[in-house]
C-alpha cells in the first residue's frame, strides 16, 4: 500500500540564504531610513531659520561639535571621569542593593516595615536627593557619589525583592531538602531562579544611575558630561550642549549594549525565552 507523503516546512524553520539574510538586515535598514529622516527633517527645519541658529543648530553643526570636542580629547576624558563616577556609586548600589532585597523578600518582618519605605523612597525623582547631598557634603565628589547611589540603589533592591518572591517555593523545598542551607540556598538556587527579575531591576538601577550623575554634575564644577553641558549653556552654545548630549546618548547605550545585552541574551536563553 502506497502512501503519497510530503515534506511539510515549518513556519519559522530553514529557508534560503537569502531569505535568512533579508531577515538580518532588514532592521538595520529600517533604523537607517528611519535615523535618516529624522536628520533630514531636523537639517530642514534648521535651515528654515525658525529659530536663531545658536539655539536651533542644524545636524551638521552638531556633529562638527561632537567631532571637534573628540578629536581634542576633551569629551573623552569628560566620558572618563564620568565613568569612574558611576562605576563607584552604582558598584555600592549593587552590592547594598543585592543584600537588602534578599533580606525584604524573604524576611516578612523586613518586608512589612523596610519594604514600604523602600517603595516609597522608590517614587521619589533622585535629582530630589541633590540638594541634601550639597547641604550634607557640599559641593563635592561625595555628594554626586551620594546621589547616583540614592538613584540606582532602590530599583535594584526592589527588582531582588521581586526575584526573590516570584521564586517557585518548591524549588527551596527541594533544596532545604537535599541539605542546602543559607548562603549556599540563595547563592545556588533563589539567586538563579530570580534571575531575570533581578537582572531587570540592575538594568533599571543603571538608567536612574547615569540620569542621576548627569544632574548632578551639572552643579559640579570639573571636567565631566555633565559639566560640559553646563558650560555650552553659560555659552549660549546649543551645538555643544547637544553634541554633549549625543556623547552621553553613546556611552549610555555602549554600556547597555557590552554589559547588559550579553546578560539578558544569556538568561534568555537559559530559560528558553530566545522564540
Amino acid at each position: 500500500m502506497e502512501t503519497n507523503m510530503q515534506p511539510v516546512t515549518l513556519p519559522g524553520r530553514g529557508g534560503s540564504g537569502l531569505s535568512i539574510g533579508r531577515e538580518r538586515w532588514m532592521p538595520w535598514a529600517r533604523r537607517a531610513v528611519f535615523f535618516g529622516g529624522l536628520l533630514l527633517a531636523w537639517e530642514l527645519v534648521a535651515r528654515a531659520g525658525i529659530w536663531p541658529e545658536y539655539l536651533f543648530p542644524a545636524p551638521s553643526r552638531v556633529f562638527a561639535a561632537l567631532a571637534n570636542g573628540i578629536g581634542k580629547g576633551l569629551y573623552l576624558t569628560a566620558a572618563w571621569v564620568s565613568l569612574q563616577r558611576i562605576a563607584i556609586g552604582y558598584g555600592i548600589s549593587l552590592a547594598a542593593g543585592v543584600v537588602l532585597g534578599l533580606l525584604i523578600g524573604r524576611v516578612r518582618a523586613l518586608n512589612e516595615t523596610l519594604g514600604s519605605l523602600v517603595l516609597g523612597l522608590q517614587a521619589l525623582p533622585s535629582v530630589c536627593w541633590l540638594p541634601l547631598a550639597i547641604l550634607w557634603m557640599g559641593l563635592s565628589e561625595r555628594a554626586i557619589i551620594f546621589v547616583v547611589v540614592m538613584g540606582a540603589l532602590f530599583s535594584i533592591t526592589l527588582g531582588v525583592e521581586a526575584g526573590v518572591k516570584n521564586t517557585p517555593p518548591q524549588y527551596v523545598k527541594a533544596a532545604r531538602v537535599l541539605g542546602a542551607r543559607g548562603v549556599a540556598l540563595y547563592s545556588e538556587v533563589i539567586l538563579p531562579a530570580a534571575l531575570p527579575a533581578v537582572l531587570s531591576g540592575l538594568k533599571q538601577g543603571w538608567t536612574f544611575a547615569w540620569r542621576s550623575l548627569m544632574a548632578g554634575e551639572l552643579l559640579f564644577y570639573t571636567l565631566s558630561l555633565g559639566n560640559l553641558l553646563q558650560t555650552g549653556r553659560d555659552l549660549n552654545d546649543a551645538a555643544q550642549v547637544m553634541a554633549v548630549m549625543v556623547m552621553i546618548i553613546i556611552v549610555g547605550v555602549t554600556i547597555d549594549q557590552a554589559v547588559f545585552a550579553p546578560l539578558e541574551r544569556r538568561v534568555r536563553a537559559r530559560w528558553g525565552l530566545n522564540g
